[in-house]
C-alpha cells in the first residue's frame, strides 16, 4: 500500500503532510490518497484507483501515520547467484516494497532499481565476492536477508 498526494505523487514518511500539536495527535495539513489496484490484478501502480484516507485538516494519532509505513520484508531472492562482474538482474519478492528508496549488496549499491509494485522489486547486482548480505532501505528503516546473493568467480578456462 503506498500513500498518494491529489496529483499521484507518493508521500514518503518523512515528508507525510502533518504539523505536529501538543501531544501525539497530529493535524493532516494536505489531502492524502490510498492507492490500491482494480480488482486481483498485478498489482502494479498502474490501473490503480485512489481513494482519500485524510482529508487536510484531520487530527489523528502519530501511532495511526506509523502503523500506515509497514517496514517491508523480503520473502524470496531470485537468483540468488551471479558473476562477480556484476549485472545480474535480481527479483526481490515480499511485502511492503514500494517504500524502497536503495538496496545494498554487500554494502555495494544496486544499479537500476525498479519497483515494480508493492510485493516485487528488479535491481542489477554491482561487482562483488562472495555471499554477501542485501538490504533494502526505506521509511521504516533497513531490512537485511544475510547471505542473500553470492558472487561466482568466473570459471577459469
Amino acid at each position: 500500500m503506498g500513500l498518494y498526494r491529489q496529483d499521484g505523487t507518493r508521500i514518503t514518511k518523512a515528508a507525510f503532510p502533518a504539523a505536529a500539536l501538543d501531544d501525539p495527535p497530529v493535524r493532516v495539513a494536505e489531502d492524502v490518497y490510498v492507492s490500491e489496484p482494480y480488482g486481483r490484478g498485478d498489482g502494479q501502480p498502474e490501473g490503480s484507483k485512489r481513494f482519500m484516507l485524510y482529508p487536510a485538516g484531520t487530527i489523528v494519532l502519530r501511532s495511526a501515520v506509523d502503523r500506515l509505513f509497514a517496514a517491508a520484508a523480503i520473502t524470496s531472492i531470485s537468483p540468488a547467484k551471479g558473476p562477480s562482474a556484476g549485472g545480474t538482474t535480481v527479483t526481490i519478492k515480499g511485502a511492503s516494497l514500494d517504500g524502497i528508496s536503495a538496496v545494498t549488496f554487500g554494502g555495494a549499491a544496486g544499479i537500476e532499481l525498479h519497483l515494480r509494485s508493492s510485493t516485487e522489486l528488479t535491481v542489477k547486482t554491482p561487482p562483488g565476492e562472495g555471499a554477501v548480505a542485501i538490504e533494502l532501505a526505506d521509511d521504516s528503516g533497513t531490512v537485511s536477508n544475510a547471505n542473500g546473493f553470492t558472487y561466482e568467480a568466473p570459471a577459469e578456462g
